[in-house]
């Protein structure tokens, strides 16, 4: 409701693309034996858990290994001798022998990579989030389009049998009644990035200006490059885009059946608040979504459930996920795990998956078979679950100051808000936050308009500056109609 919004927050604080060959699609002979070639882009953390999960088909040919970070490489050259070792990810793309990329690379880099790959004739295997913004996930998408190659995103649950039980479950056999809104959250401790003095040196092993790639080269202040790249806004786009786009993905696959593409009416508030770090993005964020069919309200923090636990917040049993309300009952579900209750709370049925473990299996034999309609997650799926949350992230960077105005027309009356918004409340002042701190962002509802992909009437204009990005020279992601 209005009343509350006000209470709710919070605290402190080309050129090079021109050099790619453009070669057709190598289309493999059909069958789950042939051989794939893969070049793997992207090769910390995540990058070396995915490349696990495709070396476990035997019929996987090591190409090439890339990572700006040879520190980053250096295992895998001594393991995989045959293996291209490459710095600079365009010589992979142009390497003729390579049949697909995975991109495991930080999200700025995903889109231009991606779109590189696509027009060099590969397939692609893309992380989450699909784009770094908007506009440019648009870009990919028209590329896919155009060369009609083969590509995924890794939201591995829409690769979870589970999914399909629990849609069968609450549309075909409406078990629950229909379904009248969805609640999700992301509540997941983290710690402060640091705040240096004066600016951070890359390592000597780091290829810095391939690493930053189409991002501008800007100072850092937190303690390391790694990972922490994801709570700078010029490199990343915070936990509403690390974990969002899971959460919002299955709420797209399984409440609204693909039916939804965005929201038509975003609301945002949020902050980074208690850490006094160099990192930009909210640690503590909520979003009120509009759609056609149903509103979907989000709540999400990386501060402890309280001062001195250890443990994340937790929302109807929920830490990351989210719970559909119908009319007899209730959905609640989360990665590779469901429960269906009824409206008197008792257990229904449970649901158990595997949290997608077969999505690479899935991504292969889409290539193998040379048929793209195969796929489980098509990257266009990837760009409107993505959106989602840049829609919520670009709320509260085009807002202003929480100053004790209502704003109407924020869930005037639902339950669900009111009862998310009160969980977020109470764990908001126990922390000793007050609402009206200048670190506080509270946007005004944004109507977007979903088939042009923009803001429209007021706010719109500071918004859509959001939309997309200035790129370094040599990296910018190319218009493609």
């Amino acid at each position: 409701m209005a009343r509350h919004t006000r209470r709710f927050f919070l605290g402190s604080t080309a050129a090079a693309a021109a050099g790619l060959a453009i070669r057709p699609t190598r289309t493999l002979a059909a069958g789950a034996s042939r051989d794939v070639t893969m070049g793997f882009i992207g090769m910390g953390g995540r990058g070396g858990e995915v490349f696990r999960q495709f070396i476990g088909d035997k019929n996987i040919r090591v190409g090439a290994f890339c990572d700006p970070d040879t520190d980053h490489l250096a295992k895998y050259a001594k393991d995989y001798p045959d293996a291209k070792i490459e710095t600079d990810l365009r010589r992979v793309i142009d390497n003729p022998d390579i049949d697909a990329v995975m991109i495991t690379t930080p999200n700025h880099w995903h889109c231009l990579a991606a779109i590189w790959a696509v027009q060099a004739g590969k397939h692609v295997y893309v992380e989450k989030p699909l784009s770094h913004n908007v506009w440019e996930g648009r870009q990919l998408v028209n590329a896919i389009d155009k060369h009609k190659v083969v590509a995924q995103i890794g939201t591995q649950q829409r690769s979870d049998p589970l999914q399909a039980e629990a849609k069968q479950f609450l549309h075909a056999d409406q078990k629950l009644g229909k379904p009248q809104y969805v609640q999700a959250c992301r509540f997941g401790v983290r710690e402060p990035i640091g705040k240096r003095d004066t600016p951070l040196t890359p390592p000597e092993s780091l290829d810095y200006s391939l690493w930053l790639g189409p991002a501008a080269d800007q100072p850092l202040y937190r303690d390391r490059l790694h990972y922490d790249w994801h709570w700078n806004f010029n490199t990343g786009n915070g936990e509403m885009g690390n974990w969002g786009p899971h959460i919002l993905d299955d709420i797209r696959n399984v409440a609204f059946q693909d039916e939804v593409t965005i929201p038509t009416r975003v609301f945002a508030c949020g902050g980074r608040v208690l850490w006094e770090d160099a990192g930009e993005s909210p640690n503590l964020h909520m979003a009120y979504y509009d759609t056609p069919v149903m509103p979907v309200f989000l709540g999400l923090s990386n501060l402890p459930a309280r001062p001195g636990a250890k443990g994340a917040l937790r929302f109807r049993g929920v830490e990351s996920g989210y719970v559909v309300q119908c009319e007899d009952g209730y959905y609640t579900g989360w990665r590779a795990g469901g429960r269906a209750y009824d409206a008197n709370g008792k257990l229904l049925r449970e649901f158990k998956g595997d949290g997608g473990s077969r999505h690479v299996d899935n991504f292969l034999t889409a290539i193998r078979e040379d048929d793209a309609t195969l796929l489980n997650a098509p990257v266009v799926q990837g760009h409107h679950s993505t959106n989602w949350c840049h829609l919520a992230n670009i709320a509260v960077q085009s807002g202003g100051r929480v100053d004790g105005e209502k704003i109407p027309g924020v869930a005037d009356g639902s339950p669900g808000w009111d009862q998310l918004l009160g969980v977020m409340q109470e764990h908001v002042a126990s922390h000793g936050l007050d609402a009206t701190h200048a670190g506080s962002r509270m946007s005004e509802v944004l109507s977007v308009d979903p088939e042009n992909e923009r803001f429209t009437g007021s706010g719109s204009d500071k918004a859509n500056q959001y939309l997309r990005r200035e790129y370094r020279d040599g990296f910018a992601v190319p218009e493609i109609a």
